[in-house]
């Protein structure tokens, strides 16, 4: 790796008063009720460039005792080791004194690299990919101390280092700005779907009755199939094929495509049906209660419960009404090895519903709120990107920053 002028490559260890590791052996053994003793970092309190401030753990003073070799200080870096490895963030003056399990702690030697830098290029592609990367190119998914002790370091003089750490930081105050607002906007639509799905809120000039009506009678309802896997005739087709993986929290209200498409043969080799679009797809296997909506014709595994409504129901209000009581899917599901729902037990599940004009207006109005968040996601995307495409140029030198007389005194 070149480095420019003036700079130096010099590895996290040759910079770092200390890299360790917090409490790897059986740190439950300490834990404690939130107030009884000391607070404790896990990976989850680590995001990109901040601390997650929720789902704290806390240990015992005599744990802490026991293991003050991880007790944290101010301008500490934490670098998680399993699930994202290579996130890391800064100890805030306000956490020190905090205590680690399972996560990476650096503690720069500050006449050499100040924290920010430091924590900025382990975020970057360049510093994740010496993180990820093993020899073939393999992705590791676990990391330890020596390879974080290795990682090299294109590292500018102090002034430029502060000023890089400076621009940056502008990126991350607005990055976390938008977060704020996606989160207050899930918060928003999370309350109006407690009032409107619940009729205790009710649109003006609607005032009808609410009547209960069953799953069974919302239209028809299917179970999904798999055709063999051992003829290569029925794979790879034209028909869209949704197994429980292609629908998550992040999928949205529309299904588009799929990981692995059937042929016509497929489909009829086996117990899946062709739905229409506009049918709502159910997970009643593993991810209990996530749904879809059907954007082209579809079929399913036997991981789904699948509901074609009749012309009395409106389906984008389907859709929100399972997903706001998910939990009755989850509540009646049952099995050994994994929670499924049955078919019976599906149909069976009732609820509170207006006539399809109302159902179609909160439909509307919680669509709108949908259409919120997706723009704000979007923009949070785009702002991303374009942070580490300023990092890639500006923590390897291709890109310098001017620096003050001021600040190089």
């Amino acid at each position: 790796m070149e480095v420019p002028e003036g700079w130096s490559l010099p590895q996290a260890v040759e910079i770092c008063e200390r890299i360790s590791v917090g409490i790897v052996v059986k740190p439950k053994d300490y834990y404690v009720p939130e107030g009884e003793g000391t607070r404790a970092f896990r990976s989850a309190n680590v995001r990109e460039g901040y601390v997650e401030d929720e789902n704290w753990v806390y240990i015992s003073d005599e744990g802490n005792q026991k293991n003050k070799k991880s007790i944290l200080k101010a301008d500490d870096i934490l670098v998680v080791r399993t699930g994202y490895p290579g996130t890391a963030c800064v100890v805030p003056p306000k956490y020190a004194g905090s205590n680690c399990i399972d996560v990476i702690f650096a503690r720069p030697d500050q006449s050499k690299v100040t924290s920010k830098y430091l924590c900025a290029f382990t975020n970057s592609e360049h510093g994740r990919r010496q993180v990820l990367d093993g020899q073939g190119g393999l992705a590791q998914q676990h990391f330890n101390v020596g390879s974080y002790k290795r990682l090299l370091l294109p590292l500018p003089p102090l002034p430029e280092q502060k000023k890089i750490a400076k621009i940056l930081s502008t990126w991350d105050r607005a990055i976390e700005v938008v977060e704020g607002l996606i989160e207050n906007s899930q918060a928003q639509k999370k309350a109006l779907m407690q009032q409107l799905l619940t009729a205790k809120k009710r649109l003006p000039g609607f005032d009808g009755e609410w009547e209960v009506s069953s799953i069974k009678s919302m239209g028809n309802t299917s179970s999904g199939g798999t055709p063999s896997s051992d003829n290569e005739e029925y794979w790879d087709g034209e028909i869209l094929w949704a197994t429980p993986t292609d629908i998550t929290a992040l999928t949205g209200k529309y299904i588009k495509t799929t990981k692995r498409t059937i042929t016509s043969k497929g489909l009829s080799s086996c117990s899946a049906r062709l739905l229409p679009v506009g049918s709502l797809l159910i997970c009643t296997r593993a991810t209990i209660g996530y749904s879809a909506i059907a954007h082209k014709p579809i079929c399913t595994n036997q991981g789904f419960k699948n509901l074609t409504p009749n012309s009395s129901f409106a389906v984008e209000y389907l859709y929100y009404l399972f997903q706001h009581f998910k939990h009755e899917f989850i509540r009646y599901a049952c099995g050994s090895t994994f929670l499924e729902l049955s078919k019976g037990d599906f149909e069976k599940r009732q609820f509170l519903i207006p006539k399809k004009n109302e159902q179609t207006a909160i439909a509307t109005i919680l669509s709108d709120a949908d259409r919120e968040t997706e723009l704000l996601t979007q923009q949070l995307i785009h702002l991303k990107s374009e942070k580490s495409a300023l990092m890639q140029q500006l923590l390897t030198g291709k890109r310098r920053v001017k620096i003050d007389k001021e600040a190089v005194k």
